[in-house]
């Protein structure tokens, strides 16, 4: 290390105020250290500040500082920090102290936004508090240093206390400058378990056209980042207007009544209901991987997209009962073009769109019928237990937002997981793949290469699904003959 740098992080080592009993890196603080060594004032902002004081584990530091980003960069070398130039467009330039990355960005002012995105051109704000009024939300837009305290010009201490989330200023003006923010106020609401400032609210609704502007992988990210708070079904039932407008399939969804007693919801607030017990019992110790992990995104994304084909597939009967024939599978279609068009990875697409096909597809507590359905979610790439469990989930979550009359499948889908444990610890075949016979063992039994050989696996297969043979090499051979 840089004696320099040395003297810095010896510095920052010494014990430093906390916020909320949350004391800075020894990175970030070399950094704070080195800026206002050459005459230039910095603050700690954004995500680490608002952690901080709700006690959360601290977020990724990110430094504020009244130099431009070549002095900045200059007092940062000096100090034998090293420096990597990104987004030096808008003034900003990333520190590499102790291990860490530290984003330094010069106060600045946005100027237009053309785009509904991106400002037309930045400028050096004189103060840091004109640099945090450009901010999007109170909550965002606090600074704190290690010995001049907290900085909280628009009360987002007092937001944190309400547990709501509210812009900076006029919301209109902060959605129509950057209409993704809107998505981003809706991920922190449902992250934090936040309500919304009624005027924010009202503008989410009001500005949810101009979501259009911004390009869908941009979309696709930020619903994917609500989805993993496991409380997109809350995104769903109190923005509706932001929701339909991120995916404009949904909003055929809304209002519209099923026409059937198995049904106490329109299919929009069925489809919330099933996301929220979907993220709920993910989030849950008993039944999921535990509130500090993200629920399944191929579940999350099965929830929201399971019944959007709905509405184009009802029909209604001589006595009034609605009929949603062949709506799983074109759901799974749409659910892919949707996925797709927002950039959603492959594999997440294909795996969400395995449980949509087959959510509503009848499934008994029985053996074949479950192996049959693992031979259904098994392939090439594919994680066929943690396919088989997630499709328990979204079935458990279906039977849950429909009426009450239909909670008593709870008790069968339960009884369904354990068979499955026991299926898969028994060594049970479901697909080729799982066969205690290859096409090597029946090459060396004499069988010919060839169309022969899969046709003799898919026959012993078979057989062992229907407990006519046990799934071992000998016994396998010996049903085919061999």
């Amino acid at each position: 290390m840089d004696a320099k740098l040395e003297q810095a992080a010896g510095a920052a080592s010494v014990p430093a105020p906390a916020l909320n009993g949350t004391r800075p890196s020894a990175g970030a603080l070399a950094v704070l250290a080195a800026l206002e060594g050459a005459g230039l004032e910095a603050w700690i902002v954004g995500g680490w500040v608002r952690d901080a004081l709700l006690g959360a584990p601290s977020h990724d530091v990110d430094i504020c500082c009244a130099g431009s980003w070549q002095e900045n960069e200059a007092a940062l070398e000096a100090a034998g920090i090293r420096v990597v130039e990104s987004g030096v467009r808008f003034g900003g330039i990333a520190a590499i102290a102790g291990g860490e990355r530290i984003e330094v960005t010069s106060y600045r002012l946005d100027g237009f936004y053309t785009d509904g995105r991106h400002p037309e051109s930045v400028q050096r704000a004189r103060t840091v508090e004109e640099d945090l009024a450009r901010r999007d939300f109170t909550v965002n837009a606090m600074a704190w240093h290690p010995e001049r305290g907290l900085l909280d010009c628009f009360d987002g201490a007092g937001d944190l206390a309400r547990r709501q989330i509210r812009a900076v200023g006029e919301p209109r003006r902060r959605f129509e400058e950057d209409a993704l923010r809107m998505l981003r106020a809706v991920r922190f609401a449902c992250r934090l378990d936040f309500s919304m400032d009624p005027a924010t609210a009202e503008a989410l609704a009001a500005c949810a056209p101009l979501l259009d502007a911004v390009a869908r992988e941009r979309v696709g990210w930020e619903l994917d980042g609500i989805l993993a708070t496991g409380r997109g079904g809350d995104a769903l039932l109190h923005y509706p207007e932001l929701m339909c407008a991120a995916i404009p399939e949904l909003a055929a969804c809304r209002g519209f009544d099923q026409h059937s007693r198995y049904h106490a919801f329109d299919v929009y607030e069925h489809t919330a209901r099933v996301l929220t017990v979907a993220g709920e019992l993910s989030l849950s110790r008993v039944d999921g991987a535990g509130p500090d992990t993200a629920p399944s995104p191929s579940l999350m994304w099965a929830a929201l997209l399971h019944d959007v084909e709905k509405p184009a597939c009802f029909t209604l009967d001589e006595r009034g009962n609605g009929h949603f024939y062949g709506h799983p599978e074109r759901s799974a279609e749409a659910a892919r073009a949707i996925m797709g068009r927002l950039a959603c990875p492959g594999a997440l697409v294909r795996d969400a769109c395995l449980l949509i096909r087959y959510h509503d597809r009848p499934l008994e507590a029985e053996r074949t019928d479950l192996l049959r359905m693992m031979g259904r979610l098994s392939g090439s790439g594919l994680d066929t237990v943690r396919l088989m469990n997630e499709l328990l989930d979204l079935k458990r979550a279906d039977t849950l937002g429909k009426a009450p009359s239909c909670f008593y499948y709870v008790e069968d889908i339960e009884r369904m997981r354990e068979m499955v444990r026991e299926l898969v610890a028994n060594r049970e075949p479901y697909s080729t793949s799982t066969l205690d016979l290859s096409g090597r063992d029946l090459i060396e039994a004499g069988v010919k290469p060839g169309r022969q050989v899969g046709a003799l696996l898919s026959r012993a297969l078979d057989a062992a699904i229907d407990g006519v043979v046990p799934n071992a090499r000998a016994e396998l051979l010996a049903y085919l003959g061999l």
